[in-house]
Formats: structure tokens, C-alpha cells, sequence
């Protein structure tokens, strides 16, 4: 009875967020974004120092090849050529061009739907333009564009535009029973794909890259191209796959870059991160910038269109075409460096699509144009499908940038190095490169901030300097008695606040309990994120920009907590174990295979592997728990006989949206760690 009684008390002395509060003005998520930020700062600054240094036309040639393979390598690396299998579907006329159908296949199975405006008012071969769609509901076929296709096709270009994964006739959630798509259009789309891409080493970039390269293999089919004459250009999400194209695309011979140019040092806090495909982890780590996309292409001309309302901030614009301009000197080019900005909001408006026009003119017909756009009639967008239905899902079917991406980290899975947690040391090397854990230094410096006695239990509110400046809360909990206790470090991806019933239940058991909110989490959480980007995934992109992906931050942070409290008088420092909630779990794990000495390990309602995120169709939030190019190297599953002969406790893991998996899908999962305990009995426990 007194035990029952003493277990409801310390969970009622622990049961409310503000018991747990340590700090009151929420200053640490700031503290965290300005570590971030001071990080990110050392690299871009490293940076301006590496591109004043470029002196000769041969710096820049080597920068420029650093950079394609560079960039090349992040995307994932580009896949052998397979049969284009191009179909013409349909088209209509109209006065001074017509329009194909179009439907190629850039892998086997990934149907790109596209339309090809023909001039009928000029000879043949024809200069052509890719036209790379932004993020449009509709894609290629949103007036905004049509605009543009139009307005070039009336100049005498062939414009090929086609739709980007995840948008147009391109839905890659579309449901048949509800008749639409289960993930917003667009950029959701390629979050939702891209969040997976990067457990297998590559992005979303990759498969809108690919696009574009073999629709230019097209173009080189066709009688009616000059292939000594084929362009780019793009807006907003066309305007990235424009640059990226530059950089991977070396037979493109012109390129226009509208609403995305910029600096990572403006764009990083206004207004942040934005889309799966425009964050390459480690980019700014590397020593790259926007303005690398731009060198890339000298000394053939590029242009950049900018909006100085545009949430693509227009200093950092201005900065990188006054470098852009000074290198491509560097070739005798600076006349193929161009500019252009306009006073109006984010979009391929008017006046940035007579820039186009004017560029393009110039550069791939050898002539001046003022630009001027003619009295354009936009089609009816349903006009301008290359499918029967609208929809590939509901006519040709067909691959998805997901079951690809699946089918690539089923054969990681099957032949990465099987460490397995067979060789810990070797894992351990893996962990800390993967994670980019450095050495741990010790114990933090910690800060009292106050203690307090409730009856039988002492709460004492910590904060813990992990990196000069950056410190993360923790509670203290030490139930009384005399001789050393054991303990457990608990973290919460909720925060710390959402276990008060397990730190009062944990306390009951005469065991200390420090409660950490590591960097992200509870009172280290982000602030609201900007243009429509939450906080979590805006926090979790710098980090990887960095090469200091957020996981590989909090695991040092336990790894530092674990050396302060094993310090603590009245702990059993052979007898500290750590237990994980939700995300926590992975760091839990991460931990204790990282750390030998740690006792045990208990995780609760985490994601049951890696496998599970790269084999679902839809995840839910999942980008703060990633890791760049884990599935190449280990799953969960492995961590688990890494941590082996010591306890192991796995209680209700859940699948990639969040909901609890069957028994029997853990055990599959987990099969190989539960086939190695069997020689250490009990030490492993599944439960619901």
C-alpha cells in the first residue's frame, strides 16, 4: 500500500508541463537556431574566401568539375540510360504552332508527360527550350506557364515542358476511390518522397534531374531540333531544376534561372529550408553555395530573374550576380552572366518572361528582341493531358519516385556490409561517421537552476552547456535513501514534460531519473517555421546543410548527460540506463551502441526501422528522426544486436504514420537481433 501511494505521488509532484520547465523565456530554441546559424556562418564565410581565390580560367574549370561531381553524388548518381519508348498521344493546332502529346519514359516504368509546342510559322531544325514546370497544381498546363511555352513557340523556338514528379498528369498519391490525390500537389509531394530518398543516399532532386536530361536525350531524336541550340528555363521549382540542369546538363547551351537565385547566408533564417529538393544534406558544409550553379555553367550564357518582393530573398540574389559576374570574367564570358529584377512578388510575371524571351533570343537565335509578349490565349488545361484520364495513376500506371526509392533500399538492405551488430567496434566507427558524433569531451558544464524537496523525492532543474552556447534543460529526479541508485536518462521527442508519469513511476522504484530535453525537442523546440514549412522540418534541413544531421547533435547530447551523471554522487554509474520515447528510442539506441557502459535500454512507441519508413506508401512527420544515407549502412534492427548482451526492452513500436505494429511485425523485423539474444535469455522483450 505504501508503495502504491508513494507511486502516485511522485507521479501527481511531476504530472504538469510547468513543473518541468526549466527555462521561462523560451530563449533555448533560439539558442539552438543561433548554434545553427554560427555553424552555417564558418561555412558560407569559408566560402567567400574559397571563390576570391579562384584567379585563372583553369581555377574555375576545376571548381566547376568539383561541383558536377559533387552535386551528382548527392542527388543519389544518376542511373545507365534505359529506352526513352516516346509516344506521341494526341495534339490540336493552333495559329503559328501546334502542340504533341507527349509521354517518355525516363526510367522504366516513369511515365513523363509532356507537351511539345512546335513553330509552323518557321523552317526547321528548330532551337529548342526544356521548359521546367514550378511548383504548380497543374504543372506545365497552369496559364502562368503556357504564357511562357507560348510566348517562346511564337519566337520560333521548340518547347519541350513537361511535368515535374508530383504534379500535373504526374500525382503520385492519386487515390482511384476518392478520385484525387491523398498528399497535396506539389512541393508536399516531393517532401513526402524526397523525406524518403534521403535514407538511400539520394534526394528528390535526382528523379526531376533525370527528367530533364533524357527529355533533352529526346529533343536529339527529333529532325526538327537543332541539338547545338537547346536551352533551359524555369520558374519558382522549374527555376531550381533549371540550375540544377546547369550544373548536370553540359549540353545545354543557354539557361534561364527565374525565382529561386539567391544566398544560403539571406535565405537561412527568412524565410529558411523549403523544399525536399532544393536541400542537399552537407551542401553548405562542402563549400558550396547558389552561386555555384551559376559558375557551373560559364562561360555559356545563364541569366538569373529575380523579384525583389520574392520570399527568395533579393539580397542575396544581387550578392551572388555580383560574384557570378566577376568569375565569369575569369573566362572572358561576363557578357554571358546575366540579370534581371523586377518589383513584384514571387512568379514567372510578365516581366520576367520578356526577360526569357530576350535571353533566349540573344543567345540561341543570334538576334535582339525586345521581348514584348504577344496577346496569348492560354488553353483549357485539361486541353493540354497527354493521357486519357489526366492521370497516369488511372491510365498507364506506372513507378512512382517512392516504389522506386523502395526497390533501392531493399537491395541496400540486402547487400550493405553486414555488420549487424556482429562487429560493435565496427558499428560504433559507422555510427559516428553516419551521425557525425565528434568527441564527446566529457561532461557538459551544467547549471543548477533550482531544487526542490517533495516529500520523499528531490526535483532539481538543470541546464546542460552541450556546445558553447547552446545548453539543453534536464530534470533531476533522486528519490531519497541512503547508498548509490540506479538511474535512467529519459528522452522524450515530445518533450520531457510528456513523461512525468514515467519519471514519477521510474521514482517509485527508487531510481534517479534525469529527464533531458535534447536540441529540437520541448523546450529546445523550433519556432513556427516560415512559408508553410514546419519549425521540426526547417530545423532538421540546416542541420543537414551543415553535415550535422539533428540526430548525430542529440546523441552527443546523451553521450555528455551519461558522462555528467555517472559524476553525480549517490548514482550507481555502473548501473545507468536509458530509455526513449517515440524518436527518443533512436537516440536511446544510437547511444547505447555508441556507449558500451550504458546498462540498459528501453524504447517505447518508436518507428521500428528505417525499412518501415522506405516501404510506406505515406509517412507522417518523419523528417527530424532521417538520417542521410542510413539504409546503406545499418537499420535499427542492427543497433539492436550491437546493444546485445545487454537488456533490451521494445514496447509498442510503430509503424511510418505512427501506429502500433502487429507482434509479429516486430519480430520479423527484428529477427536477426532476437536470434543473437537467445544466448543471453530474457534480455530482449518485445511487448505490446
Amino acid at each position: 500500500m505504501l508503495r502504491l501511494l508513494f507511486t502516485l505521488f511522485a507521479a501527481a509532484a511531476l504530472s504538469t508541463a510547468a513543473d518541468l520547465r526549466v527555462a521561462e523565456d523560451g530563449r533555448l530554441s533560439k539558442e539552438l537556431a543561433d548554434y545553427l546559424t554560427r555553424e552555417a556562418a564558418t561555412h558560407w564565410t569559408a566560402r567567400h574566401a574559397t571563390i576570391a581565390g579562384l584567379r585563372t580560367a583553369k581555377d574555375l574549370e576545376r571548381r566547376q568539375l568539383e561541383f558536377r561531381t559533387w552535386l551528382t553524388k548527392a542527388m543519389g548518381g544518376f542511373p545507365a540510360k534505359t529506352p526513352l519508348n516516346a509516344k506521341i498521344t494526341g495534339g490540336f493546332t493552333r495559329d503559328g504552332y501546334r502542340v504533341e502529346h507527349l509521354i517518355f519514359e525516363s526510367l522504366p516504368g516513369f511515365y513523363v508527360t509532356a507537351n511539345v509546342y512546335v513553330p509552323t510559322n518557321v523552317k526547321p531544325p528548330y532551337p529548342a527550350v526544356l521548359g521546367t514546370a514550378g511548383h504548380s497544381v497543374s504543372g506545365k498546363a497552369i496559364s502562368t506557364y503556357q504564357y511562357a511555352w507560348i510566348g517562346l513557340v511564337k519566337r520560333g523556338f521548340l518547347v519541350l515542358a513537361f511535368d515535374p514528379p508530383g504534379q500535373g498528369e504526374r500525382s503520385e498519391y492519386f487515390d482511384k476511390t476518392v478520385g484525387k490525390s491523398i498528399v497535396s500537389i506539389g512541393t508536399r509531394q516531393h517532401d513526402m518522397a524526397g523525406t524518403q530518398c534521403l535514407l538511400t543516399g539520394s534526394t528528390f532532386a535526382l528523379y526531376e534531374a533525370w527528367d530533364g536530361i533524357r527529355a533533352f536525350d529526346y529533343l536529339l531524336t527529333r529532325q526538327d531540333v537543332d541539338g547545338q541550340k537547346i536551352g533551359v528555363a524555369g520558374n519558382s521549382g522549374g527555376g531550381t531544376q533549371s540550375a540544377y540542369l546547369s550544373v548536370v546538363e553540359p549540353r545545354l547551351a543557354a539557361s534561364v534561372i527565374s525565382c529561386y537565385m539567391t544566398g544560403w547566408e539571406q535565405l537561412w533564417t527568412t524565410p529558411g529550408p523549403q523544399d525536399a529538393e532544393q536541400d542537399f544534406p552537407g551542401f553548405l558544409s562542402s563549400g558550396y553555395d547558389f552561386g555555384d550553379f551559376m559558375l557551373a555553367f560559364a562561360p555559356k550564357p545563364v541569366t538569373m530573374l529575380t523579384g525583389i518582393q520574392d520570399f527568395f530573398p533579393i539580397a542575396g540574389g544581387r550578392a551572388t550576380f555580383a560574384e557570378t559576374k566577376k568569375v565569369f570574367s575569369l573566362a572572358d564570358a561576363e557578357v554571358h552572366a546575366g540579370y534581371f529584377e523586377y518589383d513584384d512578388p514571387h512568379g514567372w510575371s510578365k516581366p520576367r518572361r520578356e526577360a526569357t524571351y530576350r535571353w533566349l533570343t540573344r543567345w540561341l537565335q543570334g538576334r535582339d528582341d525586345d521581348g514584348a509578349e504577344p496577346e496569348i490565349k492560354t488553353e483549357a488545361e485539361a486541353t493540354l493531358n497527354t493521357t486519357a484520364t489526366g492521370q497516369l495513376a488511372t491510365s498507364l500506371g506506372g513507378e512512382t519516385v517512392q516504389s522506386i526509392n523502395m526497390r533501392r533500399a531493399e537491395q541496400q538492405f540486402a547487400t550493405r556490409s553486414a555488420l549487424r551488430g556482429s562487429n560493435p567496434a565496427a558499428l560504433r566507427a559507422t555510427l559516428t561517421r553516419v551521425l557525425n558524433v565528434p568527441a564527446r569531451g566529457g561532461a557538459p558544464g551544467v547549471t543548477e537552476v533550482s531544487s526542490s524537496r517533495e516529500g520523499d523525492v528531490q526535483v532539481t532543474k538543470l541546464l546542460m552547456e552541450m556546445q558553447p552556447g547552446l545548453h539543453v534543460p534536464a530534470v533531476l529526479v533522486e528519490p531519497a535513501g541512503a547508498g548509490k541508485r540506479p538511474a535512467v536518462i529519459l528522452i522524450d521527442s515530445r518533450g520531457k514534460a510528456a513523461s512525468s508519469a514515467e519519471i514519477g513511476q521510474l521514482a517509485a522504484k527508487k531510481t534517479a531519473v534525469l529527464a533531458v530535453d535534447l536540441s529540437g525537442w520541448g523546450e529546445s523546440a523550433p519556432a513556427v517555421g516560415a512559408s508553410g514549412y514546419s519549425g521540426d522540418w526547417q530545423l532538421a534541413q540546416r542541420a543537414m546543410l551543415i553535415g550535422r544531421p539533428l540526430p548525430g547533435i542529440q546523441t552527443l547530447e546523451v553521450l555528455r548527460a551519461y558522462e555528467w551523471l555517472r559524476t553525480r554522487p549517490g548514482i550507481d554509474a555502473a548501473n545507468i540506463g536509458v530509455m526513449g520515447v517515440r524518436d527518443g528510442g533512436m537516440i536511446a539506441m544510437y547511444a547505447a551502441a555508441l556507449e558500451p557502459r550504458i546498462s540498459s535500454v528501453t524504447v517505447r512507441e518508436m518507428m521500428a526501422s528505417f525499412m518501415t519508413l522506405a516501404r510506406a506508401k505515406v509517412h507522417k512527420d518523419r523528417i527530424s528522426s532521417v538520417v542521410p544515407g542510413v539504409l546503406s549502412e545499418f537499420d535499427l534492427p542492427d543497433l539492436a544486436m550491437a546493444i546485445a548482451p545487454r537488456e533490451l526492452r521494445l514496447q509498442s513500436l510503430r509503424n511510418a504514420v505512427g501506429a502500433p505494429l502487429d507482434r509479429s511485425e516486430v519480430e520479423r523485423s527484428y529477427a536477426p537481433a532476437l536470434a543473437h539474444y537467445s544466448k543471453v535469455k530474457e534480455r530482449i522483450r518485445i511487448e505490446d
